[in-house]
This record gives structure tokens, C-alpha cells and sequence, in this order.
């Protein structure tokens, strides 16, 4: 789950990170307001769950109210990566002398929270990363002890040659961590870490994503969940009880299973196509879970062709079937599809399916494949 910036500086300054004043506006008029009371230039921010909000002209630097009426008026309701800016951030601009990024990530190879520092802040981490990696210090923590305060001392000399800044870095550090632990993230940081002229570091922007799994027992963090800023179709397969992601493909996916649902992208790939989505149905029979699925892959107007890839283990493959009747009678098919279903129940599937008029493969190499050449041609393969 993701947050807003203005979300997780709260989280952040809670946890004692030092940031800038700021508060949350709906309409321009509340923006000058803000504005107003602080007395001073500030920074309109889009608050939406999308990168590259700066380059899209989300965020502007504001001098005087005045001017911060005129940007979040441009900013409220523009589109970013298909996200509606419904709210903006109204905060107190920073003299910034120089930035750095902190940030933990969960790593897997290490089953540990990691953190990443670079004096190079202010700019995308993956670019540091991939061009200049020695600009990056990586330090993995173990859970049983926290960050200790020379690992955090380490980390700040890394960034700051001066004892005085090295310990404030520090601090931080071990603020945003105890942030980290208590909000279930699986990725928190600062990014950038501003300098100031006066020599005091300050964070002025921050990011924080949740891991889904934590949220039953964080329900203080699940309700900072604001759907009007995820795409649709994500928060209709969550409500439906399916895992589904939506991607810029034509060849939509209902797979049973994760790992068979990344396999079947990967080979979608392999065939020269490109998937429009990841949805797993899971290991439940229950037919209105196919229904679901069909509508909101259906919905998606770059889909060129679904493709089913089900193996029944759990999964009975007639309710499937089923379920793919229901649908395509409920809401008709605009587009071709191709049904893969091997498994348990596998014969009476294929009887259901051969019925009401469709086909069925028990191979999944030629059903990706035609299911490529379907979206390729536009259904004239």
C-alpha cells in the first residue's frame, strides 16, 4: 500500500524526523490560506500515488500566496499517469545547500531491512545505482538489535565529513527506521535530505510503501489507504479478493497461482507479445472470482485478447469453466479468448466449455502463443 507524501511526513515526524511545516489542501483557496499563514515561499505538491510528479509539473516552488493559488489551481485535477490530483500539499519551501538520500528497502537475499545512503540525493536512486553504484552504501540491519548507533555513525560519515552533520544524519537514520518497523513498510526514505545554508539537515520529501501483510494487524495504517488516487481496476480486484496489477501490455492474463501467473508473463514475452496485466484468482473454486476477473480485465480498453491459464490442483477447473460462461453471458465478449485449462476436473470442464461454444488447449506453449498472434493481428490471426 502505498502513501502520500504528506501521510508518511506525518509518520516521519512522529518518529521525530526534523521536516518542514505543511498541510494538506483541496481547493486553491485552502492552498492560499496555507500559504498565507506561514508568511513565507512555498513548495504545492502533488499528492498522488505516481512517480516523476516534478517532471509531470506537480510540484512548484511558490513565493507568495498569490502565486500558490495560481499553481495548485493548475495543479487540482490534472492528470498524472492516469491519476487524478485531487489534493495537494502545501509546504514550507527549504534553502537547500546540498541533499542526500536515505532510504530501507526489505532484501530478500538477506531477509533483512537494508538501507541505502548517497550523498547523490535530489534524483532518481535507481539511475545512482545504475551509473555511479560506488556513490551508494548499502548496510543491512539485523531486526533482533535495531540499528545500532555506530552502524548509524558509519552511514552519517559517509555522508557528511563533518562530526556535526555525521551525527545529525545519524539520528535520522534512526528515526526513520524506528518509522520503518512501526508502519510495516517495505520501503521508507528521504529523498531528498536537504542541508540547509545554517547547517541543520531536513527532510523534504518523503515516501513510504506498506507491505500489504502487515495491514490486518495495523489497521491505524490501513485506513491511510486512499483509493481515489490507485487505478480502478486494482481496487476493484482488491475488493473481489483478487491479486491483480495492471500493466501496458494487450494480452490479459487470469492465471491460477503466482508463480503460474508469472510464468505465463514470462512466456507472453517469449512469444513477442507483452502482458496487460498479473491476475491470480487463486486457489478458490468459486466460479464469481472468474466473473470478476473477466470484467475487469474486459475494461481495459488496451487488451487485444484474454488468455486463461489454469492448472487444477486446488482450483477444480469446471467452476472455471463455469465461471467463463457466466461472464461472456453476462457481458459478451469484445475480444477473442484463449483457454488453457489442465487438471482437476479437467474433462468436465472441457464438456462445459465445448457446449457453449468455445475451445479449449491443454498446452500452454501454443495457448500463449495464439494468444499473442490474436492481439497482434487484432483478432485476425
Amino acid at each position: 500500500m502505498n502513501l502520500h507524501e504528506y501521510q508518511a511526513k506525518e509518520l516521519l515526524r512522529a518518529a521525530g524526523v526534523p521536516i518542514p511545516p505543511g498541510e494538506v489542501a483541496t481547493t486553491a483557496d485552502q492552498a492560499e490560506a496555507i500559504a498565507k499563514k506561514y508568511g513565507t515561499a512555498v513548495m504545492v505538491k502533488a499528492q498522488v500515488h505516481a512517480g516523476g510528479r516534478g517532471k509531470a509539473g506537480g510540484v512548484k516552488f511558490c513565493p507568495t500566496p498569490d502565486v500558490a493559488k495560481e499553481k495548485a489551481t493548475a495543479i487540482l485535477g490534472m492528470t498524472i499517469k492516469d491519476l487524478t490530483v485531487e489534493k495537494v500539499l502545501v509546504t514550507v519551501a527549504a534553502d537547500i545547500g546540498s541533499e542526500a538520500y536515505v532510504g530501507i528497502i526489505v532484501d530478500r537475499a538477506t531477509k533483512k531491512p537494508v538501507f541505502m545512503v548517497s550523498a547523490a540525493g535530489g534524483i532518481d536512486i535507481e539511475e545512482v545505482a545504475a551509473t555511479t553504484p560506488e556513490k551508494i552504501l548499502y548496510h543491512p540491519v539485523d531486526t533482533r538489535y535495531g540499528l545500532l548507533p555506530f552502524e548509524a555513525m558509519r552511514m552519517g560519515f559517509f555522508l557528511y565529513k563533518d562530526v556535526k552533520l555525521a551525527r545529525q544524519a545519524a539520528k535520522i537514520m534512526q528515526q526513520l527506521y524506528t518509522a520503518f518497523m512501526n508502519a510495516g513498510c517495505s520501503l521508507a526514505e528521504i529523498n531528498p535530505l536537504v542541508m540547509t545554508p545554517q547547517g541543520e539537515l531536513i527532510a523534504v520529501d518523503g515516501k513510504m510503501v506498506i507491505d500489504d501483510n502487515e495491514l490486518d494487524r495495523r489497521p491505524e495504517i490501513a485506513a491511510l489507504r486512499d483509493e481515489s488516487s490507485e487505478a480502478p481496476s486494482e481496487v476493484e480486484a482488491r475488493n473481489a479478493n483478487l491479486t491483480f496489477i495492471k500493466l501496458d501490455g494487450n494480452v490479459g492474463c487470469v492465471v491460477n497461482g503466482a508463480g503460474l501467473a508469472m510464468a505465463t508473463m514470462d512466456l507472453v514475452k517469449y512469444y513477442g507479445g507483452d502482458p496487460a496485466n498479473f491476475l491470480d484468482i487463486g486457489g478458490s473454486s468459486n466460479p464469481e472470482k472468474v466473473v470478476n476477473a473477466l470484467r475487469i480485465i474486459t475494461s481495459d480498453p488496451n487488451v487485444k485478447c484474454i488468455l486463461f491459464n489454469i492448472f487444477g490442483g486446488i482450483t477444480r477447473t469446471d467452476d472455471v469453466a463455469n465461471g467463463i460462461v457466466t461472464a461472456t453471458k453476462q457481458n459478451p465478449l469484445k475480444v477473442p479468448i484463449v483457454i488453457r485449462l489442465t487438471g482437476t476436473n479437467e474433462e468436465l470442464a472441457l464438456q462445459i466449455l465445448k457446449e457453449n461454444g468455445f475451445s479449449a488447449s491443454s498446452d500452454m506453449d501454443s495457448a500463449v502463443q495464439r494468444a499473442v498472434e490474436l492481439a497482434t493481428t487484432g483478432g485476425a490471426a
